[in-house]
């Protein structure tokens, strides 16, 4: 097995970060402004937030909002978590779809942000 333990963190490209700041914050994540940008935090999980055109080097060749598709695995029960969710105002793309993930068979329900990227929640 090769040395790699987890990913530390993920960057997302916004047009309008208070827009986008609140989404996440609506899903349950917590954000902090850190050096002049947003920081969004869930548990083990660090997404950071940067807005087009202001991107700190070293950065991706061709930055994108919107061309982002990732998957975060929940530690309450998923049907609580979409209950929530849509309570906060954000209705899921997909409701509650069997998937294959790292682990195996999954229930995942999915999510669009204000800038397009997919974001998936999951259950084992």
């Amino acid at each position: 097995m090769i040395g790699i333990k987890k990913l530390d963190h993920l960057v997302i490209t916004t047009t309008d970060v208070r827009r986008c700041v609140a989404f996440y914050e609506a899903l349950g994540f917590e954000s902090f402004e850190v050096f002049g940008r947003y920081e969004l935090h869930a548990e083990n999980i660090k997404i950071n937030v940067q807005t087009m055109g202001k991107e700190l080097p070293p950065h991706a060749r061709n930055v994108q909002p919107g061309s982002a598709d990732f998957c975060f695995e929940l530690s309450e029960d998923i049907h609580d978590f979409l209950n929530r969710a849509k309570a906060n105002g954000i209705m899921p793309e997909r409701e509650l779809v069997t998937r294959i993930g790292r682990f195996g068979s999954m229930i995942s329900v999915y999510f669009m942000d204000p800038d397009g990227n997919i974001v998936e929640f999951c259950q084992y």
